[in-house]
C-alpha cells in the first residue's frame, strides 16, 4: 500500500506540473501569434524560464528517476535561455539535502554504528545532493580524507513508483518540445538501468573496475573506492578534490578549458573503443576540475556494457559518415542494425545530410564546438517540419544505441560549453583506425596503453 500512495503521489506531483505548464503554453501560443517575430522570442524566452524553474523546483525535490530525467535534459538543452538553464543546472548542483537524522540513521543501519564511531570525522551537513544520494565528506580512521555517498530513505518506492509511470516522464520530457529526441527510447532504458543505481554494491564494482583499468593513466583520474565502508545503500571512495563545473568555467584560461575538453572527449572514446563499457552520465555534476584543466572522473551508477558483437554492429555506421563518408554505405549499415527499415524509401545523400549532422566535428580537420554549433544542430535534428521531417519519420534508435547517443550529446554540449578547439577528425581517427595521435594528450594516452607511459 505504501509503494501504491507513493506512486499516486508523485503521479499526480508531474500530472499538475505538467497540466500547469501545458496551460502555461496554451497561453504563450495565444499571444505569440499577435506578436511580432522579435517579441515572439521574448515570449518564448520568459515562457522557458518560467518553465524551467517550475521544473527545477518539483523535480529537486522528488528525487529519483525524475530527477535524472530533468538533469539529461538541462546540460544538453542550447536552445534553452541561459537563465533556463541555469534553473535546471541546480538539478545536479543543489539538490535539496535529507535531514541530517535520516542520513545518520542510514549510516547507522548499514555500517552498524554511528557515523561520528565510524569516522575520525563525519560532517553532517553534505557537499552535494543528487537524484539517488547525497555526499558527506569525512576522515577515514587512517587519517584520509573520503567521500560517503548516502542514499536517500524511500528512494527505492520512490523510483518503483516512477519506473511504474513512464508515460508521465515522456510527458515531463516533450513538455520541454523535445520532439525529435527518441524519449521513448530514453525513458525505457532509464527504466532498465536506474534499478541498478539503487545497489551501491554495483557502483562500487563499476568505480573499482574504472580506477584498477585507468590507473597511472596521466589525464584520467578515477577515485579508488573504500570496500569496508561500502554496502548497498552506502558507498565510500577517496577524496577528490578540485573546483566544481560551475567553478571551473567561469576561473578557467583557454588552455585550462581545452585540456579539460580534450581530456572528457578521450575519457569516453577510450572507454568506449578499447574497455567495452563507459560512464552514460556525463553531466557537468560528475567532474572535478584542476586548474589546469586536469579532470576527476565521479559516478559510476550507470556503466552501459558491451555485450559480444554489439559495438561491432554499431561501428560500420559511424565508419560511413567519419572514414568512408560514403551515404550509400551509411544506408546498408542502418539497416543491417536497425536504424532504418527496409523500404524506407529515403535516399543516401538524404539520410547523409541529417545522421551527419551531430558529426559536423569530424568531417573537418579542426572544429570549434559552440554552444552556437549545438543550438543549430538540435534544432535541425529536432525540426519536425524542416526539411529533414522524412527522414526523421522513418528513423528508429535501437536500444544499444540509447546510452552511446547520451553520451555523444552529452560530451559534446560540455564542449560547446569550454569552446574547445582540436583536430577532432584525427583524434577520432586514433581510436577509430589506430591512427597515429595528432596531439600532446593523444602521445600520453597512446604511451600509456603501450606500457610506456
Amino acid at each position: 500500500m505504501a509503494a501504491l500512495r507513493t506512486q499516486i503521489r508523485r503521479s499526480a506531483r508531474i500530472a499538475i506540473l505538467s497540466t500547469r505548464n501545458g496551460l502555461r503554453y496554451a497561453s504563450v501560443k495565444v499571444r505569440r501569434r499577435f506578436a511580432n517575430d522579435a517579441n515572439r522570442d521574448k515570449i518564448d524566452q520568459r515562457f522557458a524560464i518560467k518553465a524551467a524553474d517550475d521544473f527545477a523546483r518539483e523535480l529537486g525535490n522528488m528525487k529519483g528517476v525524475m530527477m535524472k530525467a530533468g538533469q539529461m535534459v538541462s546540460f544538453i538543452m542550447e536552445a534553452l535561455p541561459d537563465d533556463a538553464q541555469r534553473s535546471l543546472s541546480s538539478l545536479y548542483a543543489d539538490a535539496p539535502p535529507m535531514d541530517p537524522a535520516l542520513a545518520r540513521r542510514v549510516i547507522i543501519d548499514e555500517l552498524g554504528t554511528a557515523p561520528e564511531k565510524v569516522f575520525l570525522d563525519w560532517s553532517p551537513d553534505p557537499i552535494a545532493a543528487a537524484s539517488v544520494g547525497q555526499v558527506h565528506r569525512v576522515v577515514l580512521r587512517d587519517g584520509r580524507d573520503a567521500a560517503v555517498k548516502i542514499q536517500y530513505p524511500g528512494v527505492g518506492d520512490a523510483i518503483g513508483a516512477d519506473l511504474n509511470n513512464a508515460q508521465a516522464m515522456y510527458s515531463m520530457l516533450s513538455m520541454f518540445a523535445l520532439r525529435g529526441l527518441d524519449t521513448k527510447g530514453l525513458v525505457n532504458e532509464l527504466r532498465d538501468r536506474m534499478g541498478d543505481e539503487l545497489d551501491y554494491r554495483i557502483e562500487a564494482r563499476n568505480q573499482t573496475e574504472f580506477a584498477e583499468y585507468f590507473r597511472g593513466h596521466p589525464f584520467i583520474a578515477v577515485p579508488g573506492v573504500e570496500a569496508r565502508y561500502s554496502t548497498q545503500r552506502v558507498i565510500t571512495t577517496e577524496w577528490a578534490d578540485g573546483l566544481s563545473w560551475h567553478a571551473f568555467v567561469e576561473q578557467a584560461d583557454d588552455a585550462a578549458r581545452q585540456r579539460a575538453g580534450e581530456s572528457i572527449w578521450r575519457f569516453a572514446q577510450h572507454s568506449v573503443y578499447f574497455h567495452g563499457a563507459f560512464n552514460g552520465d556525463p553531466h557537468p555534476g560528475n567532474y572535478k576540475f584542476q586548474r589546469d584543466g586536469s579532470v576527476t572522473f565521479l559516478d559510476f551508477g550507470l556503466v552501459k556494457r558491451w555485450s559480444p558483437g554489439e559495438w561491432q554492429t554499431l561501428l560500420p555506421t559511424l565508419d560511413a559518415v567519419i572514414v568512408r563518408r560514403d551515404p550509400d554505405a551509411l544506408v546498408c549499415a542502418m539497416e543491417a542494425v536497425g536504424f532504418l527499415v527496409a523500404n524506407h524509401g529515403l535516399g543516401p545523400q538524404q539520410v547523409f545530410d541529417y545522421v551527419s549532422s551531430p558529426y559536423v566535428p569530424y568531417l573537418a580537420d579542426t572544429f570549434t564546438f559552440s554552444r552556437q554549433f549545438m543550438k543549430d544542430t538540435m534544432s535541425k535534428m529536432m525540426d519536425l517540419k524542416g526539411p529533414h521531417a522524412p527522414v526523421i519519420a522513418k528513423l528508429n534508435i535501437p536500444a544499444s544505441f540509447v546510452i552511446l547517443d547520451r553520451v555523444v550529446w552529452g560530451v559534446s554540449a560540455l564542449l560547446g560549453k569550454l569552446e574547445v578547439t582540436l583536430p577532432w577528425r584525427g583524434m577520432l581517427l586514433e581510436y577509430q583506425c589506430g591512427s597515429a595521435p595528432v596531439t600532446p594528450l593523444g602521445e600520453a594516452d597512446r604511451a600509456w596503453r603501450n606500457g610506456s607511459g
